[in-house]
């Protein structure tokens, strides 16, 4: 029997397999796993972000610390070069946009080198024992830098890879596959709660350092997991039987792959409302916000935690939904479900107007309320955005190059935080009204893209299609 021939029957044994398990929520087992392990992931990662900026600008960049940081005099005048000279709250956030773009373009290497070399388990272990450095490495200023390099290269193997495991959980036609990835992601909101809670109060309150090691702890807990879960995970063919498998793209395959990387601005565009909640936001709330409940001052950081529940609720009302959309009409595909969720999310910038023009007008600090109206409004449209990029990406990309173009997915996310980092930077040059007017925009722009291309390529992209692939 060729080496051909196994693969095709390891995937098939693969997809059968995938079609009757419904034992997690009606999903494979594997997807249990893999949402737990990203669970851990992702609570190491958002515990370490929500302290990043605040850490930067309150304490790192400011003129007494940031000489202990090695190597940073060569990239505060790299970054100068290109927008001017940095305060330090501009400084911070320009790393934390560089430092969370870079993030997204790292995962095209980690597909490759899963793809080609090692495949995904492998790159994803690696992957998980980088990240646990970077995040222990953060305990000490002057390792600032080594202790990002280590963390980019750590999710650069892990994220795309143990997506493109969910996404191997199910045979090309499976319907359950964008809630598949729904799911996923509860499971990153869950961390998202868990992770400023924990690590931001613990380096708020008890030491800088000491919230970044906790972040270490639980990517550590989320690489024990995902080994005990091993099992129950799609099976990898042989490196050998992948390569003399792999045929030639057609044309409707490179038809495919090009659109797919066309689209990325716009994806660039419709996240910039959301991740801007963790960058130019909490500098704005420190200025403008009363964080006081009663006699209790709510840390900044918990304010995501505010935002991870909302999301967690609107995932779930968004999976819902189109489950009981789906018994009376027929389900949109996921172009058109990521149209109408940019609309949706432009709606949240668009609300911090009214805030704006009080505290522009004299009224002082605004309530801590307002963080639910943005974060409600936001999550709900975000809801049907990253998961659902994230099932097309899986399904309409050519299987040979499933992990490269799930890493070229996050690519949106490079650009759109870059892009939100320079953005953030005019918090202290622009009034409060333009500023998220102009978000608004942005968002609301790229829904209108989206539908352009719904009604200009939507055949190509069509759910029903064959694999892009000879």
């Amino acid at each position: 029997m060729t080496s051909a021939t196994l693969t095709a029957a390891a995937d098939a044994t693969s997809d059968a397999r995938a079609r009757h398990d419904r034992s997690f929520l009606g999903h494979p087992a594997g997807l249990g796993w893999l949402s737990f392990c990203e669970l851990w992931e992702r609570f190491s990662y958002y515990g370490m972000q929500a302290l990043l900026v605040l850490y930067l600008s309150n304490y790192l960049f400011l003129p007494a610390n940031i000489g202990h940081v090695a190597g940073m005099d060569a990239l505060r005048h790299a970054i100068e070069n290109v927008t001017g000279p940095r305060s330090p709250m501009q400084l911070a956030s320009a790393v934390f946009g560089l430092y969370v773009g870079l993030v997204y373009l790292t995962p095209i290497f980690g597909g490759l080198l899963a793809d080609r070399l090692l495949g995904r388990t492998r790159t994803i272990v690696i992957g998980a024992l980088l990240m646990a450095t970077g995040h222990f490495l953060m305990a000490f200023e002057a390792a600032l830098l080594p202790a990002l390099g280590s963390l980019l290269l750590g999710v650069g193997c892990f994220k795309g890879n143990i997506a493109a495991q969910v996404g191997d959980l199910y045979a090309p036609g499976d319907k359950r596959r964008a809630s598949a990835f729904q799911i996923f992601m509860l499971a990153v909101q869950i961390a998202v709660i868990a992770a400023p809670i924990v690590c931001g109060t613990l380096g708020e309150r008890v030491g800088w350092h000491w919230g970044f090691g906790s972040a270490g702890v639980g990517m550590l807990i989320g690489l024990f997991v995902y080994l005990a879960g091993r099992r129950w995970l799609p099976p990898e063919p042989a490196r050998n039987a992948t390569r003399e498998a792999r045929p030639p793209l057609t044309r409707a395959g490179w038809a495919r792959v090009i659109l797919l990387v066309a689209i990325l601005p716009l994806l660039m565009l419709s996240i910039v409302g959301n991740q801007q909640f963790n960058n130019a936001y909490p500098l704005w709330s420190q200025q403008h916000m009363d964080m006081m409940v009663g006699s209790f001052q709510v840390p900044v950081t918990w304010l995501q935690a505010v935002d991870a529940t909302v999301s967690f609720i609107t995932m779930l009302g968004s999976i819902a939904f189109w489950r009981w959309w789906a018994t009376r009409r027929r389900e949109p595909d996921e172009v058109t479900k990521m149209a109408l969720g940019s609309f949706v999310a432009a709606g949240a910038p668009l609300l911090l107007l009214l805030p704006a023009f009080a505290i522009e007008a004299g009224g002082g600090k605004i309530s801590i309320l307002w963080t639910f109206a943005y974060t409600l409004v936001n999550d709900i449209g975000f809801a049907n955005i990253m998961p659902v990029g994230l099932a097309l990406y899986s399904r309409a990309a050519p299987r040979s190059l499933q992990g490269v173009m799930i890493g070229i997915y996050y690519l949106h996310l490079f650009f759109g935080n870059t892009f939100v980092g320079w953005l953030a930077g005019l918090l202290e040059t622009m009034p409060g009204t333009q500023f998220w007017g102009l978000h608004a925009m942005l968002v609301a722009a790229a829904g209108a893209g989206l539908l352009l291309v719904k009604l200009v390529f939507g055949r190509l992209l069509a759910p029903d299609e064959a694999p892009a692939q000879a």
